[in-house]
């Protein structure tokens, strides 16, 4: 899908590949066919988000910036990039002329235990909107609808999990999305660990203040 010059890729699970005048990848999960990236993004350490065998793939040692969470940095000790910066909710950077913001991304109410949620605030996850051209992208991370969201400004497209389970269900994402209020709505977290292609679906039917795209 082509919006505004930046050609968007959803190949796997919560993967996003941004192709316009630079490249950023995010979360690179079990795909094979991935591009060199001038920018690599990484939400949190899961294995689902953070896997160094995609990490190889995507990565060029000559070029390639990654801005992980914090909580990524031992994991990322031996991975040959041009240069590696960990941020918390709140950082923001700029990587050749593209701004980035990290965002809160955590649970509110999915737990792997009593008290016990899979993405912990404290952990410091993050979600990125980045911004190109002026264009918003928001990708969530692993996350439940949080208020924190209802304060980054306008968004143009905004790449929200449906799945349930980790993260937010079909309907917490439609909610998500009338609070937010962003032009394109991509559905993501599905089709790998978690959830399917209906959960998109269904998505897609909730949702009734923006365009949803169910992007491949």
């Amino acid at each position: 899908m082509d919006y505004q010059g930046i050609e968007i890729e959803r190949p796997n699970h919560d993967t996003v590949i941004l192709s316009g005048p630079k490249t950023v990848v995010i979360d690179p999960f079990k795909v094979d066919d991935l591009p060199k990236a001038d920018l690599v993004l990484i939400t949190h350490d899961h294995y689902d988000h953070l896997s160094l065998e995609d990490l190889a793939k995507a990565v060029d040692p000559g070029k390639t910036t990654i801005i992980a969470a914090q909580a990524c940095g031992e994991k990322l000790g031996d991975v040959a990039a041009k240069k590696i910066e960990l941020v918390e909710p709140g950082d923001q950077k700029i990587v050749d002329g593209i701004n980035i913001h990290a965002v809160p991304a955590y649970n509110t109410n999915k737990f792997k235990a009593p008290g016990q949620p899979f993405h912990p605030k404290e952990a410091g996850y993050v979600g990125f909107v980045v911004t190109i051209n002026g264009t918003n992208f928001y990708h969530t991370g692993d996350t439940d609808f949080i208020d924190e969201m209802k304060a980054l400004g306008p968004i143009d497209v905004m790449f929200v999990p449906v799945s349930g389970t980790y993260v937010m269900t079909a309907e917490e994402a439609a909610e998500a999305v009338a609070a937010i209020k962003p032009k394109i709505a991509v559905p993501m977290h599905y089709g790998a660990i978690v959830g399917s292609d209906a959960d998109a679906t269904k998505f897609k039917s909730l949702v009734k203040n923006c365009r949803v795209e169910i992007v491949p």
